[in-house]
């Protein structure tokens, strides 16, 4: 049985809880999953901390609508790592690319330095990448850990066997973590087609919501939840593939 890290990505405090209680290894903080995720609120990353007791790994990503950032945007991205440090995250999130899509190598590699001694994930602004074997190579020049990526597709069904030659080309080298659209019906599947070890995924379930008045249209909504029970089945069948 391989060992599997299995990463749930948490956009409230109780989604963090369900990591908790249901045997994750760790969590990616985030807020406004709906844009792709951003960088969530201090008190929020305080709270997912000291509440969930499991390595909280931060995205820093100061806005949607991609990845190519100004100087203005990368001071912020800095003094947004070093914040993260003082409150005690494991780890922090992030990715730069260049106007032409490819990585910026360099500025990466300058958030990687500020953030020190804290693990670095590149997310899935790797995938935005017109070729996926040298963005492999640059983002391991920057010095990051980790990458995020559903294999240069929109998902990780589709990008399956991208992500085995990933996997292998790496070798070792640098972590390849499985995310987007992982589902527990597909987590076995994943697991044995591309050999990875680390998987990521928010696991979010959509439910109906009411508020007291009923017969007020506007007050008919939904929201996404995340259940303990729904994350260690996916664990089970990711280790068990």
């Amino acid at each position: 049985m391989r060992k599997i890290v299995f990463e749930l990505c948490a956009e409230t405090i109780d989604a963090c809880l369900a990591a908790r209680d249901g045997g994750a290894n760790r969590i990616e903080l985030c807020s406004g999953l709906g844009e792709g995720g951003l960088t969530p609120s201090y008190a929020f990353i305080r709270a997912a901390i000291e509440q969930s007791g499991l390595p909280v790994h931060v995205l820093v990503r100061p806005r949607g609508a991609g990845f190519l950032y100004s100087s203005a945007e990368v001071a912020i991205m800095c003094d947004d790592i070093t914040q993260i440090k003082s409150l005690g995250a494991a780890g922090v999130v992030l990715g730069m690319l260049r106007a032409d899509n490819t990585v910026d190598v360099a500025g990466t590699r300058r958030l990687v330095e500020v953030a020190g001694n804290l693990k670095v994930t590149f997310h899935r602004a790797f995938d935005s990448t017109p070729s996926l074997p040298s963005a492999l190579e640059d983002v391991i020049a920057t010095g990051c850990e980790r990458i995020l990526t559903s294999g240069g597709k929109p998902n990780v069904v589709a990008g399956a066997e991208s992500l085995g030659a990933l996997f292998r080309q790496a070798d070792g080298r640098i972590d390849i973590a499985v995310g987007g659209g992982l589902r527990l019906q597909n987590a076995a599947s994943l697991s044995r087609l591309t050999g990875a070890t680390h998987f990521h995924g928010s696991l979010r379930r959509r439910t109906p919501i009411r508020s007291d008045a009923a017969d007020d249209p506007a007050s008919k909504s939904t929201a996404y939840i995340v259940e303990a029970t729904t994350v260690r089945a996916v664990i089970q069948r990711l280790q068990n593939a």
